[in-house]
């Protein structure tokens, strides 16, 4: 498999998909970044917190993140994440299919 660098193409990209994702769970970009422990709820923040994630491993770490803050929330949560979920739920994987969905539309070979 080949490893894809951070872009501009894919920075947008994650912006544009956790506004939707947020709007469609009815949560906040201050809420996301408080879940994930970051120091401030601005985007810029929460952006170099997930493109460390995914220097270290890909997609497939933001989306696993992005699936442990909905598990919080899922269980009534609005709080700090513990370190670790278990991905089993079907809200995860649901929100699992749509962020794999959403990339394959990303032409990485720009």
């Amino acid at each position: 498999m080949i490893k894809h660098l951070w872009s501009k193409d894919i920075e947008e990209d994650l912006i544009l998909l956790i506004k939707d994702w947020l709007k469609q769970t009815g949560r906040t970009q201050s809420e996301l970044c408080q879940s994930l422990n970051l120091p401030s709820a601005r985007m810029p923040i929460l952006i170099e917190s997930l493109k460390k994630d995914y220097n270290s491993g890909g997609i497939p770490k933001i989306a696993n993140r992005l699936c442990e803050v909905e598990e919080l929330w899922r269980k009534g949560g609005s709080g700090k994440m513990k370190k670790s979920f278990d991905i089993n739920s079907s809200g995860q994987l649901d929100l699992l299919d749509e962020i794999c969905e959403d990339l394959s539309k990303i032409n990485f070979d720009k």
